[in-house]
Order: C-alpha cells, then sequence, then structure tokens
C-alpha cells in the first residue's frame, strides 16, 4: 500500500492494525484531560481537536492530511461537528470524514429536543430530525452522520444493498439512498494470527492439536474427539458434529435452531450451542442439553477457548442470521476446515458461495429465507454430502482453508475509500 495521511480512528467495534486509541495509549492524560471517551457527545465534539494536541507517533499532526474514521451511531457526531465547527468556517478544510456502520439496526434516537445539548447551529436540527412511521418525529444522531460523512462504508457488499431497501434499511433507507454515491460495502478481514489452526493457543492442551491443511484428516479428527470429551458427548468421528456460537436473540436465527432441533436429532448428529442472550432462549439451551443428553450441549455464556474449539472439532457451523452486516464466525470457521450452513444475507453471501456439486466449486451451503425449513433443506444436502461424498466434502474444506481472509485485501479497499475522500469537494 502506498503511503497515506495519518488516520485518526475512533468507535468502540473497529478492528484494524492502526489504532488511535493503541497509537495514543501512551498519553492517556492528554486523553483524559480532553475529555476523549466513548460518550457520543464528548467523542463527536473532542476528537477533531485531538490531532492538535496529542503526540499520536511522537507528532501532533494539526491540521493536516486527516481522515476521521467513525464507527456507527456512537460517534456519528465526529462528522456533524468536523462540518459545523470547522469545514463550514475555512478549518480542516483538508480533513475528511468516513463513517462506517456495522449495524444501522442501532441509531442513536431521541426526543428532538435533546438537539439542544449538542451545542450546533440552530440549522443542524435538520440533520437530526428524523420521521418513520414507528417512532414518530424524533432524533437521529446515526441520520446525522449519514448526511454530514464524506464518505459511507458498511462492512460487505451484500449489507450495502440491504441498506437501501426498507428491509434492511431500518427506517434509514432513504437516506441512504440518497447518499448512495458515497457508499462502499467492504468485507471485514480476520485476525489470521489469533484464528489460525496452525498455531492457535487453545488447541495446544486437553487433547487438542494444532492442523494445518496438509494435516487437516488427522488435526481435525483430533480435534473433534477431544470437543466430544471435553463436553461429555459420545466420542464417535462418524456422527456429524454441528456447532453454533453468537448473541441468543432474533437477529442471530436462533428460533429457526430451536424449530429445527426435533429433525436434527433423528438425523444422528450431535449439537453443539455456545452463546448468552434472551433468557428465553438461554433456558431454550439448557433444555435442549436436558432433553438430548447423548446429542446436545447447550453452553450459556462465553467462552473465547470454547468458541475456538468449537471452531476446530465441529464439522458444521450454523448461522442463520436474519440479518447479518458481515459475520465473522463464517470466516473462522472455513479458515479451520468446518463448513457454514447459512442464510444467504449480507456478508453471509457475500463469503459463504454455495457447494455446486457438478462444478466441485463453492465454499458451504446457504438458504434464501429465514425459515426452519429452509435451514432443514439445506442441511439436509450439506448432512448428505458429509456421509455420502467424502470427497466433495474434503474438496470443500480446503478450499475454504486456501483463502486469503485476512485485513490486507479489505485495508487495500479501504485505501481506495479514503482516496476518494481526500478528492472529494
Amino acid at each position: 500500500m502506498k503511503p497515506w495521511p495519518p488516520l485518526v480512528f475512533f468507535g468502540p467495534t473497529f478492528s484494524a492494525e492502526v489504532n488511535f486509541m493503541e497509537i495514543c495509549k501512551n498519553n492517556e492524560k492528554e486523553m483524559k484531560a480532553m475529555g476523549v471517551g466513548m460518550n457520543p457527545l464528548v467523542t463527536g465534539f473532542t476528537n477533531p481537536n485531538v490531532p492538535w494536541h496529542v503526540p499520536c507517533g511522537g507528532i501532533c499532526y494539526g491540521d493536516g492530511n486527516l481522515v476521521f474514521i467513525a464507527n456507527d451511531w456512537h460517534t456519528a457526531l465526529l462528522p456533524v461537528y468536523l462540518k459545523a465547527y470547522y469545514r463550514d468556517h475555512g478549518l480542516m478544510k483538508y480533513a475528511r470524514s468516513v463513517l462506517v456502520i456495522h449495524n444501522i439496526a442501532y441509531q442513536g434516537r431521541g426526543p428532538v429536543d435533546d438537539f439542544n445539548i449538542f451545542d450546533l447551529p440552530e440549522h443542524y436540527v435538520d440533520f437530526f430530525r428524523f420521521y418513520d412511521p414507528v417512532g414518530g418525529e424524533h432524533l437521529n444522531i446515526l441520520a446525522a452522520g449519514l448526511k454530514a460523512a464524506d464518505r459511507i462504508v458498511t462492512v460487505s457488499h451484500g449489507y450495502a444493498w440491504e441498506l437501501k431497501t426498507p428491509e434492511g434499511g431500518w427506517g434509514l433507507h432513504a437516506i441512504v439512498n440518497e447518499n448512495d454515491w458515497k457508499l462502499r460495502g467492504i468485507v471485514n478481514g480476520i485476525d489470521t494470527k489469533e484464528w489460525n489452526p496452525q498455531h492457535d493457543a487453545y488447541l495446544k492442551s486437553d487433547g487438542y492439536t494444532n492442523y494445518s491443511l496438509e494435516t487437516l484428516n488427522l488435526g481435525k479428527a483430533q480435534c473433534k474427539e477431544a470437543l466430544q470429551k471435553e463436553l461429555g458427548l459420545p466420542v464417535c468421528q462418524d456422527v456429524p458434529l454441528i456447532g453454533f456460537i453468537g448473541r441468543l436473540d432474533g437477529q442471530k436465527g436462533v428460533d429457526l435452531i430451536a424449530e429445527a432441533v426435533p429433525w436434527m436429532m433423528g438425523q444422528d448428529v450431535q449439537l453443539v450451542m455456545l452463546g448468552t442472550g434472551r433468557q428465553d432462549l438461554e433456558q431454550m439451551l439448557k433444555q435442549f442439553e436436558s432433553q438430548y443428553r447423548d446429542k446436545a450441549r447447550g453452553w450459556v455464556g462465553f467462552s473465547v477457548k470454547t468458541a475456538h474449539r468449537i471452531t476446530a472439532g465441529a464439522d458444521i457451523l450454523l448461522m442463520p442470521s436474519r440479518f447479518e452486516p458481515c459475520g465473522l464466525n463464517q470466516l473462522y470457521a472455513m479458515s479451520y476446515g468446518t463448513i457454514p450452513v447459512v442464510h444467504a444475507v449480507g456478508g453471509l453471501r457475500d463469503t459463504v458461495m454455495p457447494f455446486n456439486p457438478y462444478e466441485e466449486t463453492g465454499l458451504g451451503w446457504t438458504f434464501d429465507r429465514a425459515e426452519s425449513s429452509k435451514l432443514i433443506h439445506a442441511l439436509r444436502n450439506c448432512l448428505l454430502t458429509y456421509r455420502e461424498y467424502r470427497k466433495s466434502w474434503e474438496g470443500i474444506q480446503r478450499r475454504g482453508m486456501v483463502q486469503d481472509l485476512g485485513w490486507d485485501r479489505a485495508a487495500s479497499n479501504y485505501e481506495e475509500v479514503l482516496v476518494a475522500a481526500k478528492f472529494q469537494w
């Protein structure tokens, strides 16, 4: 990648090699004195001032070629303040802002009267004022950020398209369509050091083992046996082991799995689910384990170690999400030779190419509607391939493992967005 002007990242969810808070970890006193934090108002107002006061990388950037990257509604005020307090007055005229949307369902809504606390010029209320049939007239921070940002990025091509629809835009689809010219979808990368079966620290004990493409069959079989033993399931290599890792709520389609469980339990499979969330769904996991003691395990809570071990030991990973901006678990799974079965939405549609048995292509199985019957149909074909067509199964595993799923490609795409923002006037 070519050298680029300093980047300043803000937000609770952004993951990249260059992170503003990491760069400035030795300047905690200055950051606190300026009030920089995750409070949306304080973050949006103070962060444009940071380059004059905090010596990132040893120097203060000042009014140079800066790109502020804000993430979600939590920091969507930043592009607004950059425009209202600086660029509208001929200051920081070379600075740009990019707003990254990880989940448009969360928008920072409130009463319109709350606009007064933002200390913005009165006419800026039109950036925030928003009406929808459900919420009525209200203040919407994400809407303001979408209008003020120089560029908008979301975390997959599929999700970028969905944001422009009434179903996927969560009320903001009209604003997204008006700003379509500055919108781009870029699929996230994964940390290939932490999520790598060859070097995974959680596979070095308790009977697990590290493995590579060359040792896939033996290594994955050993991890499956270790997982079965650790969770108290019968040890059997021939029984497909199905995993789910994620938040227990409606978005993740956990209820679809619940509806499909009776069918699954009749297919001679094992099911392992790890997650936390809605109490009724947590109770459901416990009920499955009690009802299908020799076939199901439900881990309520979250464990990084167990997530890694399920990813390595499972044969199949379920992701029946109703919407999924990007999704990371399917990327982790493929890099470990675990086959994803996913609802074809957002980033799942972008990253999991359906298996084609005639051409021996594809990376997993997909279904086109969030219905348990559709999930069952996809899973039935997946299990058939696992049991009857082992050569095809291994081909899917290997195609998943050889992909370049790191951040380099995503970073290059981000650079293109920054260049485009740079030359926007």
